[in-house]
């Protein structure tokens, strides 16, 4: 057998190791960032939003400015989006029709809230009673600092407040998105929607 014979099905892992490692790294470092909150994923929302109640909301490093969400059909749908670093929630209940149906999730109904970190919300209705703390009303969006690396584009009108705490939540979302999401006392079935 000759050399080239031999040759054929080998890896040169220097050259293999000297390519890899950068896109590994690369990778590595998008996904970090995700969970960060400093790249936003990105996804096409479903046809539908969905309903959010809750008693209270606590969440500490709030930060929002506006934006839009895209369904699957390429309709936009404006929202504002809502970051915030630890959120505490109690009796949450989240609804979303599906057909004639209605299927119903709570959490967070016992002794024990739901707890979220980078949480996400784009939100196209809130009702609640707020309270917010050390707010900041019209800075840009892109330097907004109270929730990690959750931000706006660079011009888009923005707030943030080191902490804001919400009663009687009642809203309409597009998507919400998490780095961590626990939920106590989880049931999920069909039933009525939450308001």
């Amino acid at each position: 057998m000759s050399d080239s014979t031999q040759a054929v099905g080998r890896v040169r892992w220097k050259r293999f190791a000297a390519i890899a490692a950068p896109a590994a790294l690369g990778a590595g470092a998008l996904v970090f960032m995700t969970a960060q909150g400093a790249i936003a994923s990105s996804f096409a929302v479903s046809g539908g939003s969905f309903k959010v109640s809750a008693d209270s909301l606590h969440g500490q490093g709030f930060v929002q400015y506006g934006g839009a969400d895209e369904s699957k059909d390429g309709k936009r749908h404006p929202v504002q989006i809502s970051g915030i670093q630890h959120a505490t929630i109690r009796n949450m209940c989240q609804s979303v029709k599906v057909g004639p149906l209605t299927l119903r999730l709570t959490a967070g109904t016992g002794k024990d809230p739901v707890t979220a970190t980078d949480l996400v919300l784009d939100v196209e209705q809130l009702d609640a009673d707020a309270v917010f703390k050390n707010i900041e009303i019209g800075r840009d969006a892109s330097e907004l600092n109270r929730a990690g690396g959750i931000k706006g584009p660079a011009g888009m009108f923005g707030q943030q407040a080191e902490s804001v705490d919400l009663t009687h939540v009642r809203q309409v979302a597009w998507a919400t998105t998490a780095g961590t999401f626990k939920l106590k006392n989880l049931s999920m079935k069909l039933g009525d929607e939450c308001f």
